[in-house]
């Protein structure tokens, strides 16, 4: 669905947004990414094609994850596409966990197949048998490998852009280590990469953070998160994973290797991944009622400079702005900061103003006849709307410099409303009604599967908001005095925990 057409105050040209964030902020996101030009729909659910406006900060993204990972000795490589069905139900947790969303390739050309093909859902099953044929020796340890690739999970909730959607882009690093010392430290490590493409690069606030038992990852030891939240929707959101898989996967695939003493041992292992999804929680945090807002450090253009041309200059005088605009815009490509000139003269500037703010360029740089008088330019943030007038000779450094103020502002605004959106229950009691109020909520646990699924259900029943779920144990933990009590079952509690809604 595009943002066109009939809303009252919207223009015949289909730029501008039919519905707000506080009205319905679903038929809101579906809108800002396709006029925004990140995404367009396909003729199959849960599809869609990535725009050149998403790709591109999917490419930022994958540029910062790639230089980070290869310092640390990670080396890409690429397997293929699909699995089969031995390979991939060798693992019984891990297979149980993902077998209603794996897509199968049944047929070729007029033909059924002998033996029916997966899709990778993940890159577990497919890699793993060759890790068995590569690590023979503790030599051959550690082995870190990472590719950048598709996967296909054929969901069937509710399709979601970039959120939740049938097929997908991410990374997925496959790493193995003759210690389980050496396995935790780069999980942790793997675990901050994350959370720095979400708050460095995206400027939004997460969470670090151990999945419970319940919610780790299928097959694995244990599950580390970092945690978006969407405060417009009281929804927590998983932000990438980082697991130690142990030695469950070595087990089932025979991984084992001659030790320094002589002796047979199996690998520990983990995996890692991150995806697409990070560009809709950047939308989701950040966009208003006007489009897309983005962090200057991952948007496709950081500025654009509109010119304000007048029919009553003369041929002289209008060549001249124009020449000055593409200077102007040279000069910040020189520098380092993504420009592009928009000096088409058929459309007005102000429609081009309204484009640009759709798309959710960080700063638009004005330049008419006056400002080509006095030597300076109109500077306009996209996240406040403040405007400054820039000399030309000052330009490239304070447009720069703008552009790491917005993205620092963007970043404490989305931190200062994530942790307004945080209640603290130390018992069951207004539990309900926080989730209600659109918030996540952090109490005492006693970290068991049972209580797990009491609030499951305790929550579904009492509330049409839907169910509430553990969202992660954080790693920064409050004190929790001696004595204290489960929030839920009274049995003493052995962290803190927190729980939400979630995507």
């Amino acid at each position: 669905p595009g943002a066109k057409g009939g809303k009252d105050g919207q223009k015949e040209s289909g730029l501008g947004l039919a519905v707000t964030r506080e009205e319905d902020f679903g038929a809101w996101y579906s809108q800002v990414v396709v006029a925004g030009e990140l995404i367009d729909y396909y003729d199959i659910s849960g599809c869609y094609i990535l725009r050149p406006w998403a790709y591109s900060m999917w490419e930022t993204i994958k540029d910062f994850m790639d230089k980070e990972i290869k310092k640390e000795g990670v080396e890409n490589c690429y397997f293929p596409l699909f699995v089969s069905q031995a390979r991939l139900e060798a693992e019984k947790d891990h297979i149980e966990d993902f077998a209603p969303e794996v897509a199968w390739v049944t047929r070729s050309g007029n033909h059924d197949m002998e033996c029916p093909i997966a899709v990778r859902p993940t890159s577990e099953t497919v890699m793993y048998p060759q890790f068995a044929n590569w690590i023979r020796s503790h030599r051959d340890l550690p082995l870190k490998l990472n590719q950048w690739c598709n996967v296909v999970r054929w969901e069937f909730k509710h399709p979601t852009p970039f959120i939740r959607s049938r097929e997908f882009l991410w990374q997925e690093g496959h790493t193995a280590y003759s210690n389980k010392a050496d396995a935790d430290k780069e999980v942790r490590h793997i675990l901050d990469l994350y959370r720095r493409v979400y708050e460095e690069l995206l400027a939004v606030p997460v969470i670090p953070g151990v999945k419970s038992e319940k919610e780790k990852f299928a097959g694995g030891l244990y599950t580390t998160t970092v945690e978006a939240f969407i405060p417009a929707t009281g929804r927590g959101i998983q932000g990438a994973t980082s697991h130690c898989l142990g030695q469950n996967f070595a087990k089932m695939f025979h991984i084992e290797y001659e030790n320094a003493k002589g002796g047979r041992s199996m690998v520990w292992q983990n995996s890692w991944g991150c995806t697409t999804r990070t560009i809709g929680v950047a939308v989701m945090v950040h966009g208003d009622d006007t489009g897309l807002v983005l962090p200057p450090r991952v948007a496709p253009l950081q500025v654009v400079v509109v010119t304000i041309p007048n029919t009553k200059l003369s041929q002289e005088d209008s060549d001249r702005l124009r020449d000055t605009a593409k200077g102007m815009t040279a000069a910040l490509v020189a520098a380092g900061v993504r420009t592009k000139l928009d000096d088409r003269d058929n459309y007005t500037p102000g429609w081009k103003y309204n484009h640009w703010e759709l798309k959710g360029v960080p700063l638009r740089c004005e330049f008419g006849p006056r400002d080509m008088d006095a030597g300076h330019c109109v500077v306009v943030r996209r996240d406040t709307r403040e405007k400054e007038t820039v000399k030309l000779a000052h330009l490239t450094v304070r447009a720069a410099e703008i552009c790491e103020e917005m993205q620092a502002d963007m970043l404490a605004r989305a931190t200062e409303k994530r942790n307004a959106s945080v209640a603290t229950c130390m018992t069951f009691d207004g539990f309900v009604e926080a989730l209600d109020d659109k918030k996540m909520v952090i109490t005492p646990w006693c970290e068991t599967k049972a209580s797990e699924d009491l609030v499951k259900k305790m929550t579904a029943d009492a509330t049409d908001g839907g169910a509430a779920k553990t969202l992660c144990i954080p790693l920064v933990q409050p004190p929790l005095a001696p004595g204290t009590k489960c929030f839920v079952t009274g049995a003493p509690a052995t962290t803190w925990v927190i729980w939400g809604r979630s995507y």
